[in-house]
């Protein structure tokens, strides 16, 4: 058959056109990359898809025959952080369930990476398995076009839609006897790149309708992530309806990418523009003109401000250590006042940055709390479960209070009460320094 071009097949630009014999396919897409690659005029365009990726490929210093030499796996620790700092491992569940029994049945592996194609988990016979580790496709390793060049997960993430590729359409020689299927997920509340979905088995295993089914399992993962943040507005709008009880003033409720679980005296919309960075409490919203924010447990209490509205008294929050047994923190707004209990490692967390209103970063907190630069993973671990609880009252790089809260330390009786079961070498030093007062206000 003489080939012109080579024409996409299929809704999702399947990698081998209906009709074709696949094998006889891959000898002439061998003689289109060995000809482009030599600068010689191929027996058929690549797709478009493809020669684009080789030509980004090329550029970033990958040999077509050996590869490129690959920076260190990420270790197992930094993985584990990876896996749990998104939404991904909620989602894998769903993913599993559409793919695995497939993938398993074709001798495919499924692999999910994040949005940088570091590889979080891979699953599947382990025959193909063993495979895939000699060309270097484990968990850690980086599958982006810059480390790998093409092939489906690199390629969907440079693209950012379902990619499939067969054969010598990867562009390193030894991935030929290969053939993967990737499709994007998306994150429903912010239309971010969560990372990508994978399925990747022998070249003579290929199918068009790979591709569908990995796309169809990446927008199950999303509508199921969609479900649980419908769930979670729920749950802010149960947790503030106190707040708004009896308001008159114009106020809304939103999660902190401003999706809106409830509104009084406004006409509601779906979700409000926050500004993503906010060096006061006080915003301009196009749908409402200025607002004062007030935080509230897992989100804003957002209130519509008049011209001639006086100005709410400031956020306050206290850190209560008085009681060593239940160490909370309790932020006092023009709303009202809630309460978070908090874990030991929590409390060491919001001491420490009360007194470090210019901030920390990871380093410097883990040296607070280990006497050793080494645990920043620690550290972002759990001050990613602190964030989830105080939102916009904590910031990062570095971590610290927002400059228009106003923090209040009140402390034990004692100094020897002051987290008395914390070793912190930083809580440590405070509880030898000298007798504080009853409570400390260390407002900016």
């Amino acid at each position: 058959m003489t080939h012109d071009t080579v024409p996409p097949a299929g809704p999702f630009e399947a990698a081998v056109p209906a009709g074709e014999d696949p094998g006889r396919y891959a000898h002439l897409l061998r003689r289109i990359r060995d000809a482009a690659l030599a600068g010689e005029r191929p027996p058929a365009a690549p797709r478009s898809l493809v020669g684009e990726s080789w030509r980004r490929t090329l550029g970033f210093g990958v040999d077509p025959d050996r590869g490129k030499e690959q920076p260190e796996a990420v270790g197992p620790d930094e993985v584990e952080h990876r896996r749990h700092r998104g939404k991904l491992a909620r989602a894998l569940p769903v993913l599993g369930d559409v793919l695995l029994p497939a993938a398993e049945d074709a001798g495919h592996v499924m692999v999910v990476v994040d949005a940088e194609g570091v590889v979080l988990w891979r699953d599947g016979p382990r025959k193909i398995q063993r495979h895939a580790e000699r060309l270097g496709f484990a968990v850690g390793a980086n599958w982006s076009e810059r480390h790998v060049g093409t092939n489906a997960i690199g390629t969907a993430l440079a693209v950012g839609r379902p990619v499939q590729i067969y054969s010598a359409e990867h562009f390193v020689r030894s991935h030929h006897s290969w053939t993967c299927a990737a499709a994007p997920i998306l994150d429903p509340v912010d239309g971010g790149l969560l990372g990508v979905v994978d399925v990747s088995g022998a070249a003579a295993t290929v199918h068009p309708s790979t591709l569908a089914l990995v796309d169809a399992a990446a927008r199950m993962a999303e509508s199921f992530l969609r479900e649980e943040h419908h769930g979670v507005l729920d749950a802010l709008r149960a947790t503030a309806s106190p707040l708004l009880a009896g308001t008159r003033d114009p106020v809304l409720v939103t999660d902190p990418h401003g999706w809106v679980a409830a509104a009084v005296g406004v006409a509601p919309v779906a979700r409000i523009a926050l500004p993503a960075e906010r060096d006061s409490d006080h915003v301009w919203i196009p749908e409402y003109g200025a607002c004062g924010l007030e935080p509230v447990p897992g989100g804003w209490l957002v209130r519509v401000l008049s011209d001639d509205a006086a100005e709410p008294a400031p956020t306050r929050v206290e850190i209560a250590l008085d009681d060593p047994r239940q160490p909370r923190v309790e932020v006092v707004s023009a709303s009202g006042r809630w309460s978070h209990r908090l874990t030991p490692r929590h409390a060491e967390l919001v001491l420490l940055l009360a007194f470090a209103r210019d901030g920390r970063s990871g380093a410097q907190l883990s040296q607070d709390l280990f006497g050793s630069p080494d645990h920043v993973l620690a550290v972002r671990a759990e001050i990613s479960r602190l964030r989830r609880h105080l939102g916009g009252l904590l910031l990062h790089r570095p971590y610290r209070f927002a400059d228009w809260v106003d923090v209040v330390v009140r402390h034990p009786s004692t100094p020897d009460q002051l987290l008395p079961a914390s070793t912190a070498p930083a809580v440590r030093r405070l509880r030898a320094a000298t007798a504080p007062p009853r409570e400390t206000g260390v407002a900016s």
